[in-house]
């Protein structure tokens, strides 16, 4: 599944928030992240992130688009149903 992301770098509480909708209409997840968006710093922060939220291997999850913006989408080997329960 491909999942949308908006991504906050530099944050003082790292973490997954909640669901919001995405400037394209779509619904996206909050992901706050302590790293700075500089070499990579951050994608791999929010890879590693979902990875351990998810119990996922790290190299199961890949950003398929948006490296370089906050709106992400992030190809999982996990469906719909499992996300859902996994992240509240």
């Amino acid at each position: 599944m491909i999942l949308a992301v908006r991504v906050t770098p530099r944050s003082a509480k790292p973490g997954i928030g909640g669901w919001r909708e995405g400037t394209d209409g779509r619904m996206e997840l909050e992901i706050r992240v302590a790293e700075a968006p500089a070499d990579g710093a951050a994608n791999a922060a929010v890879l590693k992130l979902l990875a351990r939220k998810l119990g996922l291997p790290k190299g199961s999850i890949e950003i398929v688009s948006g490296e370089t913006s906050r709106h992400k989408r992030i190809a999982l080997s996990i469906d719909e149903a499992d996300l859902g329960r996994l992240i509240e």
